[in-house]
């Protein structure tokens, strides 16, 4: 039941993002009309047709993007993974957050940010308003290093491709960087967390707001009231009014 329930809620997805993508380049958004069916080889017939090959195309390369990383083995990591561990949220997301790399619990059940530190970022994304389930998750590193020990400069190396495809695809309005490996993947920077946070940056055009990792945040909660000023920019950067402190 519960991968017919994962494959129904692709598929709306797919549903949603299409629409977000004709939107975009000013098409209609209708997509269901109640009239009587295209006669093949109308002009008609021909729209919806390559619509729906574009559309077809988009999620093909998404699907295969994630069957490349699931079998990946361009590092060492490969050889001491339980789970490969993709991403998971609203492909139409106007937030994504980019993580470190998956822990024990996540390689455990192939799931991203589902044990404590996931718990924790939860309750982040509802601080502003948000549902877990209207954001994009991922991490730079897809496997897990073991002994949760600080990602290798080859093994990011190695894995920074696919998040950048995965961004690529998902063009959201802002990302939000956990931790400072996540932030020094995509800023390019070799400055520690502690002093990219507080300001806006940006990634392929891309509004970029560091901030610290939910794991940290388990060992130094004193920063978790940094972490609310950086939410605060991003609720703000979204258009997202919040009123007080969750």
């Amino acid at each position: 039941m519960a991968s017919v329930k994962a494959e129904l809620l692709l598929h709306v997805q797919r549903l949603k993002h299409y629409l977000r993508k004709r939107m975009h380049n000013g098409e209609p958004a209708t997509v269901f009309q109640k009239i009587r069916p295209a006669q093949p080889g109308s002009s008609t017939a021909a729209t919806a047709a390559a619509s729906g090959s574009t559309a077809a195309k988009l999620y093909s390369e998404f699907e295969q993007l994630a069957q490349t990383v699931q079998s990946c083995t361009q590092c060492k990591l490969a050889q001491t993974r339980k789970h490969v561990v993709f991403g998971e949220g609203d492909i139409q997301a106007k937030l994504v957050f980019v993580g470190e790399a998956p822990g024990v619990d996540e390689d455990s059940e192939g799931r991203i940010f589902v044990g404590a530190a996931g718990k924790l970022l939860t309750r982040i994304i509802e601080s502003i308003g948000l549902a877990r389930e209207e954001v994009y998750i991922c991490n730079v590193l897809k496997c897990r290093p073991p002994g949760n020990r600080n990602p290798a400069p080859d093994e990011i190396t190695a894995c920074q491709n696919y998040l950048i495809k995965q961004l690529e695809f998902l063009q959201p309005k802002l990302i939000c960087v956990l931790g400072t490996f996540a932030a020094q993947t995509l800023l390019g920077s070799q400055e520690p967390i502690g002093r990219l946070r507080g300001k806006t940056y940006t990634y392929q055009n891309i509004p970029v707001i560091p901030t610290f990792h939910p794991a940290a945040l388990l060992y130094h909660p004193q920063n978790k009231k940094l972490v609310w000023e950086d939410m605060k920019r991003v609720a703000k950067a979204l258009g997202i009014t919040i009123s007080a402190r969750k």
